[in-house]
């Protein structure tokens, strides 16, 4: 074997004993066999670093290497070891995502095996340490004080591991300040890099400035489908990779155009302080004293209050990269605000920011002064991708090497500095098994802008010509992708495409498999692994299926709506909601589509409230099935000791006001026998009013219908105060008009 392919190995295991301890971290209820689990799993973490700092300081000539060799024989100690942990991690995640709630489950035997695995790596390991020093020693013979400060060396760089190492205590604290997974999203990205592709950008003089000059910023813009995000990951893995020695500081963010109403600034700021905390354990003073602050309380640091502590967090490091990719991918005033906070930053640190974009005005205003390197796919990685993917073409292509040669000059032509569409394009011949068609599809590629609309549409068409239920099921997946108000994982897009009209339970044998969503979808989806999240192929595909929505699928508004409101009204849900911590996140597990439904089945309502308003009456009509569903809506994202109480309980009114569903509350109000005053009055356990819900989340109308059924304009009650003061915090400047012409006072009064 190859010592560079124990190298490899050990580094494999060095990555995923890091993901089971963190795992093993937030076991609940955690037993005596998992913290000797944990603390087995980091000693020999600690040993692995060291030997792999001595790998790759060695040489294959040295003695030594055959005993590490023998460490990474097939089946051997590393092996045994590694399968160790993959039980642990298989154990304690959902297909390699992490359970809601992580339970110890393991029997005593079980948990006897894998240490004992453990303590003959660890045993092992040391003995091959000691055999290079031994070695060492032989050839430098008397030289014991050359020896004394390898030694010396040695020891202190696993001291520094050790003392880096982020504690259970911080890890809670990290994982509070942002429940964000990057550094996830990354690996799923750089995993999809074909071999080679983006050297051009890592050679770039302007990436070379940007490396070494304190303060530098760079600005790389690009059209749709340049590949950004792909150059925006090479950038972070280089960075990663050449940050393992050194001293600087390494973070990232991804914005999706999915996850606006996550990403603000305050929470994008939290993710990149949260990454630097990981690297800075000995620096978190600032972070705990946030958390000390507002966990107890249920609520959440200010902007201010995160700013703040991320510079307290820089000023630990030398330096520090930052990259930001897609940021035309946020809202506009989290865009604006974003970039202000990011270069107020540099003034106090040396941040070496990094922005990827689309060609968006007040981005580029913001980014002039900054070193500029525009993204285009160049022909030489598109070339490298068409190869890659010469083995999922027809067979005719695959045996023949002029044609292969053919298709990469072809699509090396239409692509004009559009990497997506050589992914489309080369998709386009999936269907094609003659070589007449072949050729004919390759003479008929499109280029730029319009290539995309031709591509989307013909991927269309490919759809269309499959077996009826295929084509059902792509429709329904990618109109559930399109319209879903945030990112679906791959459990709740399954879970909303098994749900059956009039059922009362989900049949889990209705259940889709998701490889099959993505092979009927004509490749137009793809899933994110690391964290089983399904998504469109690209932004602009997002863009397609908006505008062509009213002839591809016009009924797709309705069917998801329909979804959610049969998915809350289960039978299971009748109890009502959950007493306890524990019981409301082991519903969340059971459940998996629950929290998708709760918390957007409204907006997708309100989208087609005249078709779906008898429903949605039926459903707020249910007590039990209404207060399950406000339990999951209202309670906090972040968690502390019991915070599933920590949510108003709901009128059927107030949850109607909440998403603006004017017809539902019409139709609520005209029930016989109800006071339409007493009920547009009532309060929540909190104190406050359907009119407060309204102008809170900006419905204007809602808002309007309250007042003249006679809703109180003054009535206080809540955080806000007041519904005033409610739609002034939301910006709902008609709304603010509105209830002032009817009499609205600024003050609010005490409680």
């Amino acid at each position: 074997m190859d010592p560079l392919s124990a190298t490899a190995s050990v580094i494999a295991i060095l990555q995923l004993s890091a993901k089971v301890l963190a795992y093993l971290n937030d076991v609940n209820d955690a037993s005596k066999g998992q913290a000797q689990c944990a603390i087995e799993a980091s000693n020999i973490h600690n040993l692995l670093t060291n030997l792999r700092f001595r790998l790759e300081e060695g040489h294959a000539h040295q003695p030594w290497f055959n005993e590490v060799q023998a460490l990474a024989v097939k089946n051997g100690p590393l092996d045994q070891f590694k399968q160790a942990l993959e039980t642990l991690h298989t154990k304690m995640t959902d297909g390699g995502r992490l359970k809601n709630a992580l339970i110890w489950k393991f029997k005593k035997e079980e948990v006897d095996a894998i240490l004992a695995r453990m303590e003959r790596l660890k045993t092992l390991i040391k003995i091959a340490l000691q055999m290079d020093q031994f070695k060492i020693s032989q050839a430098i013979k008397a030289n014991t004080d050359s020896i004394r400060t390898h030694v010396s060396a040695i020891q202190s760089a696993v001291d520094k591991v050790q003392h880096e190492q982020v504690t259970a205590s911080q890890h809670i604290i990290l994982k509070w300040i942002s429940s964000s997974d990057y550094p996830t999203q990354q690996s799923d990205i750089i995993k999809r890099r074909q071999g080679g592709t983006g050297q051009w950008f890592l050679d770039a003089p302007e990436v070379a400035r940007w490396l070494s000059k304190a303060k530098a910023t760079l600005f790389c813009p690009g059209i749709p489908g340049a590949g950004k995000t792909m150059v925006a990951a090479i950038a972070i893995d280089f960075l990663l990779n050449s940050a393992q020695n050194s001293a600087y500081g390494v973070a990232y963010v991804y914005c999706n155009y999915k996850s606006q109403a996550d990403q603000d600034t305050v929470s994008i700021l939290a993710a990149i302080l949260k990454q630097l905390g990981q690297g800075r354990p000995s620096a978190l003073d600032s972070v705990e004293r946030l958390h000390d602050k507002h966990a107890s309380r249920g609520t959440r640091p200010s902007l201010d209050d995160t700013f703040s502590a991320l510079r307290d967090v820089l000023a630990q490091y030398p330096y520090v990269h930052i990259v930001v990719d897609a940021l035309d991918e946020c809202q506009n005033e989290t865009r604006r605000q974003l970039c202000t906070k990011l270069l107020d930053l540099q003034k106090g640190a040396d941040v070496r920011l990094m922005v990827t974009s689309r060609f968006v005005p007040d981005v580029e205003d913001a980014f002039k002064p900054a070193l500029r390197l525009e993204v285009e796919a160049s022909d030489e990685d598109v070339k490298q991708f068409v190869v890659g993917q010469i083995h999922r073409l027809p067979v005719c292509i695959q045996r023949d090497v002029a044609l292969q040669d053919l298709v990469q000059k072809k699509i090396v032509e239409a692509v004009d500095g559009m990497f997506l569409l050589a992914r489309l394009h080369t998709d386009s011949l999936l269907d094609k098994r003659k070589l007449k068609e072949v050729k004919l599809t390759l003479a008929n590629l499109k280029k730029g802008a319009a290539a995309l609309n031709s591509a989307y549409s013909g991927a269309l068409q490919r759809i269309e010509g499959q077996l009826d239920n295929d084509r059902k099921l792509a429709k329904a997946t990618l109109s559930w992708i399109t319209f879903a108000k945030r990112p679906l994982t791959t459990a709740e897009i399954c879970c909303a495409l098994a749900v059956e009209s009039d059922e009362t339970e989900l049949d889990p044998e209705n259940k889709p498999d998701v490889e099959d969503l993505v092979s009927v979808c004509a490749g137009l989806v793809v899933v994110d692994q690391e964290i089983a999240v399904i998504r469109l192929v690209h932004y602009t595909t997002q863009e397609y299926f908006e505008r062509t929505s009213s002839y591809f699928n016009p009924a797709a508004q309705l069917l998801i709506a329909k979804t959610c409101l049969t998915y809350l009204s289960f039978s299971v849900f009748e109890s009502g909601s959950c007493a306890t911590d524990k019981d409301f996140e082991e519903r969340l597990r059971q459940h998996e589509f629950l929290d998708y439904a709760a918390r957007y089945c409204g907006e997708h309502a309100r989208c087609v409230e005249a078709e779906v308003a008898d429903a949605v009456l039926l459903f707020l009509a249910h007590d039990g099935l209404l207060a399950c569903a406000t339990q999951v809506l209202c309670v906090p994202s972040y968690k502390y000791r019991k915070y599933s109480k920590n949510y108003p309980a709901f009128t059927g009114l107030h949850w109607a006001a909440r998403f603006g569903l004017c017809e539902a509350a019409k139709r609520y109000l005209r029930i016989e026998g109800r006071d339409a005053v007493q009920t547009v009055n009532a309060q929540n356990s909190r104190g406050e009013q359907s009119l407060l819900y309204a102008a809170k989340h900006g419905h204007y109308e809602m808002t309007k219908l309250l007042l003249d059924k006679g809703a109180e304009v003054n009535a206080q009650g809540g955080y806000y105060g007041n519904a005033l003061h409610a739609a002034s915090a939301g910006g709902h400047e008609a709304i603010v008009k509105l209830l002032l012409d009817k009499g609205a006072n600024a003050r609010v009064e005490a409680q």
